[in-house]
């Protein structure tokens, strides 16, 4: 959480948003859709087509390339990216994983979604992105990861992925994370994995995962550091 808000103000900042939302960030409520819409506004102004909270794709695919490896009786390998906003996740495994996946990326924000669809199919003169595997496909969808009832039937993805959005929605109070992680778990095949990205202590992270996942086998390996900070993945998986 520290490394979020962290990067939440030197972004306000640098693109130029209202100096008094840099500084009010540690008060402020990062579950407020209205705050992401900005946020997302302005950094896709900026030459990056990405943006990321902690690190990229090119940090987490040593850790996700075996577990799609494992997985591979699914064809094509289905994953739900929750909270995606403007991230390298979902187009980095969509371009450059060499097993066939199926990626969706879901986000509350409009202006998130909006961005990553007109990169995935090239607006304004861009090339579209072309798929690591023939069989690979990519979307993205308006949803919020609280209620993934319009977006995902019970135990249909094998990877599920969550990169900061527990850390933002638990601003919100601790109820509406556990809300995210059941909904997260629903719709995750029984051999399935969850994986929650943060930069939060296992100490505080893993009771309450352990907590609102009963059933389910929770573990943590330590990634990093990316530029001097030390980040957790927190898995939460089946029977395998």
């Amino acid at each position: 959480m520290a490394a979020l808000r962290r990067t939440l103000h030197v972004v306000t900042l640098a693109t130029g948003a209202c100096r008094a939302l840099a500084g009010s960030l540690a008060g402020s409520c990062l579950a407020d859709r209205s705050l992401w819409d900005k946020l997302h506004a302005d950094t896709r102004l900026g030459s990056v087509p990405t943006f990321d909270w902690f690190f990229g794709y090119e940090e987490a695919q040593g850790l996700l390339l075996p577990l799609l490896q494992e997985a591979q009786a699914a064809c094509p390998l289905r994953v739900l990216d929750v909270g995606c906003g403007t991230s390298s996740l979902c187009t980095g495994l969509y371009t450059k994983c060499p097993h066939p996946v199926d990626v969706l990326g879901v986000n509350f924000s409009p202006v998130a979604v909006a961005h990553m669809k007109n990169l995935l199919e090239g607006g304004e003169g861009q090339t579209p992105l072309c798929p690591g595997h023939p069989a690979s496909r990519l979307h993205f969808m308006q949803a919020d990861a609280q209620n993934l009832e319009p977006v995902a039937s019970s135990g249909s993805f094998q990877l599920v992925l969550d990169k900061g959005t527990w850390d933002a929605v638990a601003r919100g109070g601790r109820p509406g994370a556990y809300q995210l992680l059941s909904e997260c778990l629903r719709v995750l095949s029984p051999q399935g994995t969850l994986i929650q990205f943060s930069d939060e202590d296992p100490d505080v992270r893993l009771p309450c995962l352990e907590q609102g996942s009963p059933g389910w086998t929770v573990t943590v390996q330590e990634l990093g550091p990316f530029k001097g900070i030390t980040y957790f993945a927190y898995l939460v998986q089946g029977s395998h």
